[in-house]
């Protein structure tokens, strides 16, 4: 299938919803605290995009049973939320949602930490949260999809960390996954050329060991790294312009 070129109605409205996506990870910060289990965060990130007019995309999608994704420590990704998971001091979680809204899909996730948290948890965020930055940059008409895992790969391992290769970032704005697959981990000037229209998510999912997964088998969504070490994720929903690159899902002006 074909990258799908977004009219500008289309961007209007898929910046509207990116925009309640990136405003529902800013109201659930304040409840992101030791002692508070998912269930009750993914219940409130739920009432949260209702009361905005919008459905959690992720609610019933293949059979997902919750309205987030909240992914604690050694979860790479697709962690369901539940009230035995509670959170505590020196945890690290990612929380990832996904808005519809007037039919138009935003997707963003970024990750929290839980009171004081060790500066190896620390140094793994940070890493890949400027891996999310240096993927972005190499967004703009005429560059390819291959730059952005290239320039994500090549800082992550410099760093001594490992990239998660067995997911990867998307098309996203008229329907949930789109194509692109926007792999992080990629030959520099390979994959398609990006054209002004196209909208996709960069998630870079950064493990502190190795970079292989395991999928729960008792609930099939669950991801954990291998060997139980940390993992991190940030992602944001991006938009190319003729210029270079739009972040639709950054809220706080932080590009």
């Amino acid at each position: 299938m074909a990258i799908i070129i977004k009219t500008p109605e289309q961007i209007a409205g898929i910046r509207k919803s990116s925009k309640l996506a990136g405003q529902t990870l800013n109201f659930i910060e304040q409840y992101v605290k030791s002692g508070v289990n998912t269930e009750y965060l993914d219940n409130l990130i739920h009432d949260y995009m209702r009361d905005h007019g919008a459905i959690p995309a992720t609610l019933g999608y293949n059979g997902y049973p919750k309205s987030s994704c909240i992914s604690p420590n050694n979860v790479i990704c697709h962690g369901i939320p539940s009230e035995n998971v509670i959170l505590k001091e020196g945890d690290i979680i990612n929380i990832d949602v996904t808005t519809i809204l007037d039919g138009y899909f935003g997707d963003t996730s970024r990750m929290y930490a839980i009171g004081e948290i060790s500066t190896e948890a620390q140094s793994l965020m940070d890493t890949t949260k400027h891996c999310l930055d240096l993927g972005i940059q190499q967004v703009g008409p005429k560059s390819t999809f291959g730059n952005i895992g290239f320039a994500i790969s090549r800082y992550a391992q410099a760093k001594g960390y490992s990239v998660v290769y067995e997911f990867c970032g998307h098309g996203v704005g008229l329907q949930f996954h789109e194509e692109p697959q926007v792999d992080h981990i990629a030959r520099r000037n390979s994959g398609q050329v990006m054209k002004p229209g196209m909208i996709f998510t960069i998630e870079p999912m950064i493990n502190m060991g190795k970079a292989r997964v395991k999928i729960d088998e008792k609930d099939g969504w669950t991801a954990r790294t291998i060997d139980n070490k940390l993992s991190a994720q940030y992602e944001h929903t991006i938009l190319v312009t003729t210029e270079g690159f739009d972040i639709l899902t950054d809220v706080n002006g932080e590009y």
